[in-house]
C-alpha cells in the first residue's frame, strides 16, 4: 500500500479522487484544497482521508510517500517544489510548470531529492492511443506524413492560462509519442478575443525530422466539442475520435494519389474502414497505476518530468512565434529520439 496525498479537489481533481479511492494499492491519506466547499465534498467522497487547506500537515505525515497534484495549472510549480523538497514522489497534471525554465528547475529538484517526478500526459495511457502507436510502429500506415489534432469546445474560458498552455500538452506529447521524435521547429498563430491576456484560439504547426508535420487547432470559442487526432500515412490513415464512443479508433484502408515517374498521377487506393475493439480501461486509472508501480520500483513512468519540461519548451517556442506574428522558431534540442519506455532507471522509483 502506497499512501498518497491529492492536492486539488476541483473539476479534474474530483476524477483523481474517485480513481484513488478505488485503486488497488493506493491509500488516499490526505486531500488538500484551499476551498472549504471542495474539502467538504471530498470528505463525502473519501471519508477515510484527512483534509487540509495546504500541504503543510501532509508533508509532516511520515506515512505519505507521494503527492498527486491536480490543482489549477499556475499552482503546479509551487506545490511540486514543496513536495519534492520534503522528499516525496510527485505526479503533476499538465502543464508541469508555467514555463520551460521553471519545469526544468523541477526536474533538477527531483534529481537532487532522488525522487520520481511524473507528468500527467493522459493520452499516453489511452487504449486507442496504445493501439494507434502499435500501428505506427508496425508500419501499418506506412511512413507517417502528418498528424492533425483538433481540441476545441465552447464553454468556460479559463482566466489563469491560455488555450495553448491548457490544451496543447495533450497533442504535443501525443505526436512525440507516436513519431518517436521531438519537433525541430514550431510556428503558431493565435487570437485573444474573449480576454486580453491569453489566446483563446491557437493554430500550431510542428516540423519534425524528415519533413513530417504536425498541426494543432485549439479553441475555447468553437461551436462543437472536438477531441480528434488524424494520422495520415503513405499507405493508410487512422482517426482517433475521443468523442465517438461507438468508434473511437478507425483505420482507413485509403491512400492518396501518387505522382508517376514520367508525369501524371497514380490513383490512390480506396478500401474499407476498420474499427477495432478497444479495452475499456480508464486512462486516468492507468496513469495512476503506472505512477504507483514506478514508486514501488516495479514499473516505469510513461511521461517523466523531462518529457513535461520538453513539452513546455515546445509551448514556449510556440508562444514566441505568436508574439512574432507566426515566424517559425527553431527548437534547441530539436529532433532527439525519445528514450525507450522503461529503459532508464530515472523512470523508476528507488
Amino acid at each position: 500500500m502506497i499512501h498518497l496525498a491529492l492536492a486539488g479537489a476541483g473539476e479534474w481533481g474530483r476524477n483523481h479522487l474517485r480513481a484513488l479511492t478505488t485503486l488497488r494499492g493506493a491509500g488516499l491519506a490526505w486531500v488538500v484544497d484551499p476551498d472549504p466547499a471542495r474539502r467538504a465534498e471530498a470528505a463525502v467522497l473519501a471519508p477515510r482521508a484527512k483534509l487540509a487547506a495546504d500541504l503543510g500537515p501532509v508533508l509532516a505525515d511520515p506515512r505519505v510517500k507521494a503527492v498527486v497534484i491536480a490543482a489549477p495549472g499556475p499552482t503546479h510549480l509551487g506545490l511540486a517544489r514543496q513536495a519534492l523538497a520534503a522528499g516525496r514522489h510527485v505526479l503533476v497534471e499538465k502543464p508541469l510548470a508555467p514555463t520551460a525554465p521553471e519545469a526544468w528547475a523541477l526536474v533538477k529538484a527531483a534529481r537532487r531529492a532522488r525522487r520520481l517526478l511524473g507528468v500527467g500526459h493522459l493520452l499516453l495511457h489511452h487504449p486507442a492511443v496504445e493501439r494507434l502507436k502499435r500501428w505506427v510502429d508496425e508500419g501499418r500506415l506506412g511512413r507517417v506524413r502528418y498528424i492533425h489534432c483538433q481540441r476545441t469546445n465552447i464553454g468556460r474560458v479559463r482566466t489563469d492560462e491560455g488555450a495553448l498552455t491548457s490544451l496543447a500538452p495533450h497533442d504535443v506529447s501525443l505526436m512525440v509519442h507516436l513519431l518517436g521524435r521531438w519537433p525541430v521547429a514550431v510556428a503558431a498563430r493565435g487570437a485573444r478575443w474573449a480576454q486580453p491576456q491569453w489566446e483563446d484560439l491557437v493554430f500550431v504547426v510542428l516540423r519534425f525530422p524528415g519533413g513530417q508535420l504536425g498541426h494543432i487547432h485549439l479553441s475555447w470559442l468553437d461551436p462543437q466539442k472536438v477531441r480528434r487526432v488524424s494520422v495520415v500515412g503513405e499507405g493508410r490513415m487512422a482517426v482517433f475520435d475521443d468523442m465517438d464512443p461507438a468508434r473511437r479508433l478507425a483505420l482507413y484502408e485509403r491512400s492518396p494519389a501518387e505522382p508517376e515517374p514520367g508525369g501524371g498521377w497514380r490513383p490512390g487506393h480506396e478500401g474499407p474502414v476498420r474499427a477495432p475493439r478497444l479495452s475499456a480501461r480508464e486512462p486516468l486509472r492507468e496513469e495512476l497505476r503506472a505512477f504507483l508501480a514506478a514508486v514501488r520500483g516495479t514499473g516505469a513512468l510513461r511521461a517523466t518530468g523531462e518529457d513535461g519540461a520538453r513539452v513546455m519548451e515546445v509551448l514556449d517556442a510556440a508562444q514566441r512565434s505568436i508574439a512574432a506574428g507566426g515566424r517559425e522558431v527553431t527548437l534547441a534540442r530539436a529532433g532527439n529520439s525519445r528514450r525507450p519506455r522503461g529503459a532508464g532507471a530515472e523512470n523508476r522509483g528507488p
